[in-house]
């Protein structure tokens, strides 16, 4: 059953993903060329800025999850109910601490953003909040709640519906030359039903009522847990903010097409593969199943960091010539790159394998243990990026966010090998090695393939060539070092298949 449902989750996170990456280029490329970069780039930041009162709920998230597996594992009905009341309690919270988050950036962002009529810029803050506020208020606990069942699909099931229709509203709006404000009002109004349709879901599915419940469940841990989150949430947002502030809003929008790319990529493979599987960690780590969970992360490890490295590789080579098609005729900025695009790119693959290290530490609730290298990080993130900003642009922020990065995924490593999996770091040592020169083979190869890339039929054939080659080398280097490993790894999804 564990098997199945982990499954399942995969293979709708991955649909939901790859369906966001359609819509995800399509929204942006509307917004750029019908209201220009500027306001791209305003809805950018503003989206950022918004971003960081995750950092509330990334406190509590992550432990709320981790300390659900075991009753929700032994059917302890009363407890779940007792955890999720504590968790309504601090979630409606958060959402108060959000309005006043947002009466904030109301007073202060129209005096810091001058390309915008102040009452413009207010708009947007407020139209852009609506969705993120009701998602606290209303969904975020049954939103837990069904991960730690392990019923992720349902969540992106919702998702997939309300995305869908949220571009093809933008598409009409844009089509018959709606304001922007109108556009991201929709966008809002659709969003709401997400956080509605999981909380009447919930309640009806799994009889869930907390109404009569006791709310002084002690929830351990949580703050440890916002230091961990601090880390990743900078990493997603510190580099807009930094070029909002000392920059300009046309490389907020250089930077957010480079980042809309990466981040689809990174999430397809995190959300999917990752979000997918973490639960499945968790109810093994809540049931004292060490052998079956050595054996069942080694054998995803091996498949999840030889997809990343393939995927990862490919957009290393790929990235610019499609930003280069993606905007074309687009001349109130230079979107075209190459230094900064390199960096942000190896800055995400360090970013995507170790989130499946740290997923490991979220189910086990091992945030105290592991908050340091996160403070470490986010330090390291803006003082690097601050100081690089002045005389690099946006390529000091992107070297700012790589250096973070390697030194938070090399204390994750350490971590997880000596503390989790009881193995030697260089088990991971090895595999970056073998990435490394994974890498170099093919990029060398590349500089002899030439495909002048004017459109995307150009891009996809040369796409499809990368692909192929990448895919080859990797999968040959990686049977000649992990022989053992890839038939442990045929022999389990062959195991699985007849028990479906």
């Amino acid at each position: 059953m564990r098997s199945k449902k982990a499954l399942y989750n995969i293979i709708f996170a991955l649909l939901f993903q790859i369906i966001t990456i359609i819509c995800g280029f399509i929204v942006p490329k509307l917004i750029i060329s019908t209201y220009g970069s500027s306001v791209n780039g305003l809805i950018s930041s503003i989206s950022q800025f918004l971003a960081y009162i995750s950092l509330l709920e990334a406190g509590f998230g992550p432990v709320i999850k981790s300390v659900l597996f075991k009753p929700i594992a032994k059917k302890n009905k009363l407890e779940v109910e007792r955890i999720l009341k504590s968790s309504e309690k601090i979630f409606k919270r958060i959402s108060y601490i959000f309005i006043i988050y947002i009466i904030v950036l109301c007073i202060i962002l129209p005096m810091i953003i001058n390309n915008f009529d102040k009452l413009f810029t207010l708009s947007l803050i407020v139209i852009i909040s609506i969705s993120t506020f009701f998602e606290y208020y209303f969904g975020m606990v049954y939103r837990i709640y069904l991960q730690a069942k392990q019923n992720n699909y349902v969540i992106s099931i919702i998702q997939i519906g309300t995305l869908i229709l949220n571009t093809i509203m933008i598409v009409l709006l844009v089509k018959i030359e709606a304001s922007i404000q109108i556009v991201k009002l929709t966008s809002s109004i659709i969003f709401l039903l997400r956080p509605i349709i999981l909380n009447i879901y919930v309640k009806r599915k799994y009889k869930i009522n907390l109404k009569n419940v006791d709310s002084d469940y002690k929830i351990k841990q949580r703050w440890d847990a916002l230091a961990q989150h601090i880390s990743y949430i900078l990493h997603v947002n510190t580099d807009v903010i930094i070029l909002t502030l000392f920059s300009n809003l046309k490389e907020v929008s250089v930077y957010s097409v480079y980042y809309l790319i990466l981040s689809s990529i990174r999430n397809v493979i995190c959300n999917s593969f990752v979000g997918g599987v973490d639960s499945l960690f968790g109810d093994m780590i809540a049931k004292d199943e060490k052998d079956k969970l050595n054996e069942v992360f080694n054998i995803y490890e091996g498949l999840y960091i030889t997809i990343s490295t393939i995927i990862f590789i490919c957009t290393f080579i790929l990235i610019v010539p499609f930003v280069k098609v993606y905007t074309k005729g687009v001349n109130d900025v230079n979107y075209i790159r190459y230094i900064f695009a390199y960096i942000l790119t190896l800055s995400e693959l360090v970013c995507v394998i170790r989130q499946l290290y740290y997923s490991l530490v979220k189910v086990a609730g091992h945030f105290k243990q592991t908050k340091k290298g996160a403070i470490i990080e986010a330090l390291t993130n803006i003082i690097l990026s601050i100081i690089l900003v002045f005389k690099f642009g946006i390529i000091g922020v992107a070297i700012g966010t790589l250096v973070s990065m390697i030194i938070r995924f090399i204390e994750i490593a350490i971590y997880t090998s000596k503390n989790i999996l009881n193995r030697k770091i260089i088990y991971i040592i090895k595999r970056i090695i073998l990435i490394t020169i994974e890498f170099i083979i093919i990029i060398f190869i590349n500089k002899f393939i030439n495909i002048n890339i004017s459109n995307y039929i150009n891009w996809i054939l040369k796409a499809l060539i990368i692909f192929i080659i990448s895919s080859s080398i990797v999968i040959i280097i990686n049977s000649i070092f992990y022989k053992e490993n890839i038939k442990k790894t045929i022999k389990f999804i062959n195991k699985k298949i007849k028990k479906m």
